[in-house]
């Protein structure tokens, strides 16, 4: 019982690390904007966070080594039996996020006066675009607000459990 009443703890803990990376990200994204010059000599390449769908291709190999091959499996996320039965995962989900280049093109202006242009006076720009990065950061932060928020709940349930 005590792991079936923690993962939803976990699961949500998992959702409130993916959401802080990627905040981190788009933070690091925005100070980064108008660096034209990093220690590789070329501008700022934007990053982006990936989430990995690691609990799904647990919940698909649970269905398939149940199954053994002898029903076919439509919707990956039903599970058969209660909670604690053995038939669903105790591990919540795995935190796989990566922080990835994004392989888009440079901006390229024209500005001659600027230390970082070429001798046609262009100077490539990071292809971070800033109006991009406050709509994933909205994103980022209602999902973390979603996050505590089922930590919340799972805590008053919690509590009114232990009051009956």
């Amino acid at each position: 019982m005590g792991n079936g009443l923690f993962s939803t703890i976990k699961v949500s803990a998992s959702g409130l690390h993916g959401q802080r990376t990627k905040m981190d990200t788009i933070a690091k994204n925005l100070a980064n904007s108008e660096t034209t010059r990093t220690a590789d000599g070329t501008p700022y390449r934007r990053e982006r966070v990936v989430f990995s769908q690691t609990l799904a291709e647990r919940v698909a190999n649970a269905s398939n080594s149940r199954n053994h091959g002898n029903m076919k499996t439509t919707n990956s996320r039903h599970f058969s039996g209660p909670p604690g039965s053995g038939n669903t995962i105790q591990q919540g989900i795995d935190v796989n996020v990566d922080v990835a280049p994004d392989a888009s093109e440079f901006k390229v202006i024209y500005d001659p006066g600027h230390p970082d242009a070429d001798e046609d006076g262009y100077v490539l720009m990071p292809n971070v675009n800033v109006i991009t990065e406050m709509v994933d950061m909205i994103t980022a932060s209602r999902a973390y607000e979603a996050n505590v928020s089922a930590v919340q709940s799972a805590k008053q349930m919690f509590a009114k459990a232990l009051d009956i």
